[in-house]
């Protein structure tokens, strides 16, 4: 049996592929920036004084980690309307990206965090900064440096992630292949296509992530 690939038959669906990479690219952006905020809190929240706090993030961490992916997002979306929190499709995808982000990459900056010399957290009390400036101008900076390309992994992938939220009817790269290979049967050349894709999009990921590695540490980096 042989087969003759036809790239050629997705021009006409070009418009649809865009629309999606425009899609995925906006999901990512605002995931990963609210993602990295809320995993930085989540950090902070778990080496808290107050065992309360500590105990939310805790559970936080836990239950997304070791839930699907999937299951979260039908929670959001299918389930939460239950309860009278109604989302959009859109809005659905995004929070559960946040989500998933927050909880992955807390652990990874605590990470980072305990690392720190406790001659640092001394050095901060001395100069009469407050915790919050402990952690924003003496802390938090090293503990970044050493944790980036765990961090920067973790945004990849939340970003192949992304994926899923096609299942909610988000139009997304995985929709828009998904409506391409139905309208036009091609099938191999639709995922082919999309997932040349996704790795073009990790691999300009990480170069962007690179420089701006060079811009928030230029300080520290050579």
């Amino acid at each position: 049996m042989s087969y003759s690939l036809d790239f050629a038959g997705l021009l006409p669906y070009l418009p649809e592929f865009i629309k999606g990479l425009k899609m995925t690219v906006t999901l990512t952006v605002i995931s990963t920036f609210l993602g990295l905020v809320l995993g930085t809190y989540c950090a902070i929240g778990r080496m808290a004084k107050s065992k309360l706090i500590q105990g939310i993030c805790a559970i936080y961490i836990e239950v997304v980690r070791n839930t699907p992916f999937i299951i979260q997002l039908f929670f959001i979306f299918f389930g939460l309307p239950i309860l009278g929190l109604k989302f959009t499709a859109w809005q659905a995808g995004l929070i559960a990206l946040v989500l998933n982000l927050g909880a992955y990459s807390a652990e990874i900056i605590r990470a980072g965090i305990d690392a720190t010399p406790k001659g640092q957290w001394e050095a901060g009390k001395t100069l009469g900064f407050s915790r919050w400036q402990i952690y924003h101008y003496i802390i938090l900076p090293p503990a970044y440096l050493r944790i980036y390309p765990a961090l920067v992994s973790q945004c990849i992938i939340v970003m192949l992630g992304s994926a899923v939220v096609s299942q909610i009817s988000v139009e997304e790269l995985t929709f828009a292949a998904n409506f391409v290979q139905s309208r036009s049967f091609l099938s191999f050349e639709s995922y082919m296509l999309t997932a040349l894709v996704y790795l073009l999009l990790a691999i300009l990921m990480r170069k962007v992530f690179m420089l701006l590695k060079r811009v928030l540490f230029k300080s520290s980096v050579a």
